[in-house]
């Protein structure tokens, strides 16, 4: 039996916030935006409701490798290249490979809802300050 939750203000707020952005943040970013008009709203909520929206399938939660996870409001297929320096995550604008699930459910029996690939390396910035040419 799937689990149901009411849309609180709250939560509300909190996905108003993760759809302006395309920054894919952290769930610290999302309290420290949210707290000014939320002086009720703690840490522990806005990890909460960041569960339920996921839960929900209204956010993905992005887990790059590094120490904290960030989240996306655009639920669609598309892919995503963090910084293994700075933690950053852009949207790739590379076309979704839909023709992947089909080669996945040929070769594992499995019917495939969906496939999720992400990039890593070094963002323009990171590599700007070091003066590296991504070597």
């Amino acid at each position: 039996m799937a689990l149901t939750h009411r849309q609180t203000k709250q939560r509300r707020a909190l996905l108003d916030l993760l759809r302006s952005t395309k920054s894919h943040p952290t769930a610290a970013w999302l309290y420290d935006g949210l707290r000014k008009n939320h002086p009720e709203m703690s840490q522990g909520t806005v990890y909460r409701n960041l569960s339920v929206l996921a839960e929900q399938g209204l956010v993905q939660v992005l887990r790059s490798g590094s120490a904290q996870d960030r989240f996306d409001a655009d639920t669609s297929l598309h892919y995503h290249v963090a910084c293994t320096r700075c933690g950053r995550v852009d949207d790739l604008p590379l076309p979704p490979e839909t023709e992947r699930n089909k080669a996945a459910e040929a070769l594992s029996g499995y019917r495939i809802t969906g496939h999720r690939i992400d990039y890593y390396g070094i963002c323009p910035e990171c590599l700007s300050a070091s003066g590296s040419s991504g070597s």
